[in-house]
């Protein structure tokens, strides 16, 4: 297994491919969210890749000056419980340390709870809630790096 960073500008469409296939299968989702990542200040996409398989992914972009915001993650269910989300958020932070950045944020929904343990346990805080378009609550987080 390795761990592969890029930016959107020198991500191999191939691995963009199959980064979307596991973000559909993962979230039940047909869409591409690579279409609006175009709209995103300095996306950095972390993958975590098997024999050719993108079997995780950690995706964010620079919210502000100083903040950069972890927007999308998730590990293949036949990966899961190995560390592999750890891993990915590890070297997500570690790039914006090195980066300058002084804070992550981040949401997530109750039902996805490992995420949220995940989170908690990584050093994030709860710093707020709100109810999404979807009438479905949100839970925003924050780390000070």
């Amino acid at each position: 297994m390795e761990y592969l960073t890029f930016t959107l500008s020198n991500l191999p469409i191939s691995w963009q491919k199959k980064t979307t296939i596991l973000y559909q299968e993962i979230f039940q989702n047909d869409g591409d969210f690579f279409d609006s990542m175009e709209e995103k200040k300095n996306p950095l996409i972390n993958l975590a890749i098997d024999s050719e398989k993108v079997i995780g992914f950690k995706i964010g972009y620079d919210r502000k000056i100083g903040h950069f915001y972890s927007w999308l993650g998730g590990v293949h269910p036949s990966y899961r419980g190995q560390g592999i989300a750890s891993h990915l958020m590890k070297h997500q932070h570690e790039w914006c340390m090195k980066h300058g950045y002084e804070t992550i944020q981040t949401k997530t929904k109750n039902k996805w709870k490992n995420m949220l343990i995940l989170n908690l346990k990584s050093g994030f805080d709860v710093i707020g809630t709100y109810t999404d378009k979807q009438g479905e609550p949100k839970i925003i987080l924050e780390k000070k790096l």
